[in-house]
């Protein structure tokens, strides 16, 4: 692949929620732990150079308190998220729908939503040639603030499924 062409492709799973009584699912909060996690996934995309220039977000509370403690740590670097109330509570093939009409000026596009949405885009994406252990992590669990980092040659109009090589699964963690 030349690194010209490469586009990626940042999937995560919002942080920790709480659960509390009375509280529409929409509009759960993330819990302490997940005020603590979701800082962390900031800092492994800065380290390993994986800056989105564009983020989808749901509309939940949960997973836009988890991009805000990302973009904190992306600093100057983030991007102003695009709140995407299609994101929440949708199936992967809704997902895919939506990336499907991000421009193709986008080259690093980050997506934070839920389960399982979130693990199954990531498995209905990758494709043969991708990090056996990254994809079998991917496959197995996909625990809060999970981040899976995919790559692909096609536009975002074009990714239809196994057409991007899954590279990174991380579970940031204190």
């Amino acid at each position: 692949m030349s690194d010209h062409h490469i586009k990626r492709l940042v999937i995560m799973r919002h942080a920790k929620a709480d659960w509390p009584m009375g509280v529409p699912d929409h509009e759960r909060p993330l819990e302490e732990r997940g005020h603590r996690e979701a800082p962390l996934a900031g800092k492994w995309l800065l380290k390993h150079g994986v800056v989105p220039d564009f983020i989808l977000c749901s509309s939940a509370l949960r997973t836009r308190q988890t991009c805000t403690w990302v973009c904190d740590e992306l600093g100057d670097k983030a991007p102003t998220p695009k709140l995407e109330d299609g994101l929440y509570s949708a199936s992967a093939n809704r997902m895919l729908t939506v990336i499907n009409h991000v421009p193709d000026t986008v080259t690093t596009l980050m997506v934070i939503s839920h389960m399982p949405g979130v693990q199954d885009l990531a498995m209905h994406l990758a494709s043969r040639d991708s990090d056996h252990d990254a994809y079998m992590d991917a496959a197995t669990r996909y625990p809060t603030s999970a981040l899976t980092v995919m790559e692909t040659e096609k536009t975002w109009a074009e990714l239809d499924g196994q057409d991007a090589r899954l590279t990174h699964f991380k579970v940031p963690r204190h």
